[in-house]
């Protein structure tokens, strides 16, 4: 039974179970008071006002002027590719707000997929450095991505890993848990899904992409899919990274005036590795709902209860992920009342972003001083109420895990 037969198997299996008398008689019943205090209605959006009020919003645009046309030494060469991704970082780039019209006085963009009709001919026949930076967000998937993010890295001095699928594989990586890998992914989408199974009975023989077809006009070619995805680092060097999903106005905004200063006036770059547009601090340190610590016995989701306004999302029993996620974005979601689902990736003290959120939440269970000993029933019953943890835990960042993949275990236990 390959991955996705059991997670519907799964999901049959739990809506059999409502079905049953005992599940029917639970129904019936009155449901039981969510096990944290919810605020009264009519307040909420005054008291929400007020959380999303405390800090004005200021276009971090704003203070960064319009380039002033090419710079002394000609303009550069700039180049934006996109890997394994949703095209939301492409489409951040325009946060840049009127500024991007300028950006052409500064560069000639010889690459944007999905802007400008540049091709691979046209990075391949430049001069190794040629290009000043490269901005590459996504994660590498395929064969086509492995081979442009290698051919920018020769051709430029600067790469920049941007967003959150490029530093940490992002929501593509999420195909790493599926045991088959490639093969079980193609054959559900191809063969399973409900109307391209119906498509597949009305052929002779099953119709499947192919990496390779001659055609009249020559040699047709698909890139290959590959088992593992993983981040932009773990296949080329990397200069300077961007987290987010999509990355900030802010941190756009140091990356251009980073960018434009080096171009413009000689001032030295960042140290090489520098993650921009993070600060030293954790997401809940920017949050400005306030924090009592209280214990939780259920994890719920927002839209289960009423939601304080101004009172920590963990303390209420939303599974929040800023306890382990490096801050940044100034908590843009939470003072939105929406957990944060760890974008940003983790902090620079923890190098497995699953196990820190675990442990960040399992510190808020029941474990008192008359009753030191969370029991394992308790602790099962607890984290049963989070709906996919993988999934939830492992979001943005399983290309960066300690255990990157699922795996099938062969006979002999290899």
């Amino acid at each position: 039974m390959g991955f996705f037969d059991r997670l519907f198997a799964k999901k049959k299996k739990e809506e059999e179970c409502c079905e049953c008398a005992d599940h029917k008689e639970e129904k019936k019943a009155p449901a039981k008071a969510a096990p944290v205090k919810a605020a009264p209605a009519a307040a909420a959006p005054v008291a929400a006002a007020a959380v999303s009020a405390k800090k004005e919003y200021v276009n971090p645009m704003d203070a960064f002027p319009l380039l002033p046309g090419a710079p002394p030494g000609g303009k550069i060469k700039m180049a934006i590719y996109w890997a394994a991704g949703c095209g939301g970082c492409d489409v951040s780039m325009l946060d840049t707000d009127e500024r991007i019209l300028t950006v052409g006085d500064m560069a000639d963009i010889v690459m944007w997929p999905i802007a400008t009709d540049g091709k691979e001919h046209d990075v391949a026949i430049l001069g190794d450095k040629e290009i000043t930076v490269s901005i590459i967000n996504g994660a590498v998937r395929n064969t086509e991505n492995e081979h442009m993010v290698k051919l920018l890295r020769q051709k430029s001095l600067l790469v920049v890993s941007y967003g959150t699928c490029a530093c940490f594989g992002g929501s593509p990586a999420l195909a790493n848990l599926v045991p088959g890998g490639k093969d079980e992914i193609l054959d559900y989408v191809y063969k399973q899904v409900p109307s391209m199974k119906a498509f597949q009975d009305m052929q002779s023989a099953p119709v499947l992409p192919q990496t390779s077809v001659m055609t009249e006009d020559g040699e047709v070619t698909l890139p290959l899919l590959y088992d593992t995805v993983k981040s932009l680092d773990q296949v080329i060097d990397i200069d300077y990274s961007i987290p987010g999903c999509p990355p900030t106005q802010e941190s756009i905004r140091q990356l251009v005036a980073a960018v434009a200063d080096f171009v413009y006036n000689g001032v030295a770059l960042p140290p090489k590795g520098t993650m921009i547009g993070v600060s030293s601090k954790t997401l809940c340190e920017e949050c400005p709902r306030k924090k009592e610590s209280r214990r939780i016995t259920k994890i719920v989701e927002p839209h289960e209860i009423d939601v304080d306004p101004e009172l920590c999302l963990m303390d209420q029993g939303i599974l929040c992920l800023g306890p382990a996620t490096i801050g940044g974005c100034d908590a843009k979601c939470t003072r939105a009342a929406q957990p944060c689902r760890g974008c940003y990736g983790p902090t620079s003290i923890v190098s497995e972003m699953g196990a820190s959120v675990f442990t960040a939440v399992a510190s808020l269970f029941p474990v008192l001083d008359k009753d030191p000993i969370c029991g394992e029933d308790d602790i099962i019953e607890i984290m049963s109420s989070v709906k996919d943890p993988l999934g939830y835990f492992y979001a943005f960042t399983m290309s960066k895990a300690l255990i990157r993949r699922s795996v099938v275990e062969k006979k002999g236990g290899q």
